[in-house]
Parts: C-alpha cells; sequence; structure tokens
C-alpha cells in the first residue's frame, strides 16, 4: 500500500491532480478528503459559525483522521465522518465506509502541518498556483458548491484563506517530495507522479512475493 498526500492552497487545482491520478492508475485508488474530518460545529451559533476558521489546523480532527489512516494501512475498513459546509456539522447518523487499496491518497489544503500524519505517507505532493487562479477557482466552488454568494465569499477570503495561507499552507511545501507548479494543468508533472507511484507499486509487489 502506498500512501499519497496531496497538498496544496484552497483553488490551487488539488482535485484536478487528484482525479489526473485516479483516471491515470489501474490499481484500486481511495480518495480521503481531509475536508471530511472538521470538527463538528452544530452546537455554534449563526454568528460563530460565520466566524469560523476553515483554514486554521485547530478546525480538523486530526486524532480521527491519522487513526483512520493507520487502521487503512493495517488492512482495515473504516468509517469516515460526513460534514456539511452548508450546516457546518458532522453528520452523527451517516459515514462513508472506506476499505484498504493498493493506493490511498489523502488530499486537503492542511495535511502537511499535522506532523504525525506527514509520517504516515508515502510521497508528499505539494500543489503550487497563482493567487489570482485560486481565488477564482474558491469563488466559483463556494458559490456552486456551498450556497455562499460573492460578498461571503471575498470577505472570507481575505479574513482566513490568505492569511492562514501565509502562515501554514504555504510553508508547509518545504514538506513536500514534488511540488507541481500551476496546479491541475501541469500534465508534465502529473505525467511524471503516475510513472513514480506505478514504479513503487510494482517494486512493493515485487519485494512481497520474495
Amino acid at each position: 500500500m502506498l500512501i499519497i498526500g496531496i497538498a496544496g492552497g484552497s483553488g490551487s487545482g488539488k482535485t484536478t491532480v487528484v482525479r489526473a491520478i485516479t483516471d491515470r492508475l489501474k490499481e484500486k485508488v481511495v480518495v480521503i478528503p481531509q475536508d471530511a474530518y472538521y470538527k463538528d460545529s452544530s452546537d455554534l451559533t449563526d454568528e460563530e459559525k460565520r466566524n469560523q476558521n476553515f483554514d486554521h489546523p485547530d478546525a480538523i480532527d486530526w486524532d480521527l483522521l491519522c487513526d483512520q489512516m493507520a487502521e487503512l494501512r493495517e488492512g482495515k475498513t473504516v468509517q469516515q465522518p460526513v460534514y456539511s459546509y452548508i450546516s457546518c456539522s458532522r453528520s452523527k447518523t451517516e459515514s462513508v465506509t472506506v476499505a484498504p487499496a493498493d493506493v490511498i491518497i489523502v488530499e486537503g489544503i492542511l495535511i502537511f502541518t499535522c506532523p504525525r500524519l506527514r509520517d504516515q505517507m508515502d510521497i508528499k505532493i505539494f500543489v503550487d498556483a497563482d493567487d489570482d487562479d485560486r481565488l477564482m477557482r474558491v469563488m466559483a466552488r463556494d458559490i456552486r458548491e456551498r450556497g455562499k454568494n460573492v460578498e461571503w465569499v471575498m470577505e472570507r477570503y481575505s479574513r482566513t484563506v490568505k492569511p492562514m495561507y501565509l502562515q501554514f499552507i504555504e510553508p508547509s511545501k518545504r514538506f513536500a517530495d514534488i511540488i507541481i507548479p500551476q496546479g491541475g494543468h501541469n500534465k508534465v508533472a502529473i505525467n511524471v507522479i503516475t510513472n513514480t507511484i506505478e514504479k513503487a507499486l510494482r517494486e512493493e509487489k515485487k519485494s512481497a512475493r520474495q
């Protein structure tokens, strides 16, 4: 099993890179999104939810994420939580069953800020992109998928997204084994990464047979 971490700022193109890798690989791939592990905030008021900082490491339930990654490594099936950005809450009745796979991709903006999670990764990839490009993607995504308006997106970007990127996410780039410039549009880098993953899988299977 290979555990691959893919990090980068909001709107950098991480999802595009993940999709390109999963489309290329023949082996079974499971994707673990950091966003599923946000701490439950259902007890907060609407104003408190509005001011919640989703881009700070403290917003993530790292213990649960790391524990479940360890269980997957051990060949165990886990129940991944279901989180709603609209209600800022974690479902108490629903979960996603995730079984072990040859390749597990854990993806999210903050995943390189957690030392325990970094230590579980075999390959660490950082997706880099221009600030303006990231802002446009964040705006389109939050309006389309999260029911937000332009004013809300711009206020959140100025208050938390950009400052937290500079404080936590961009510095975590130093932990990456591979940095992809130009976001998900860098086909050459994606080809190199998929070739590296395929080679590592072949070597792992060869060692297991010996």
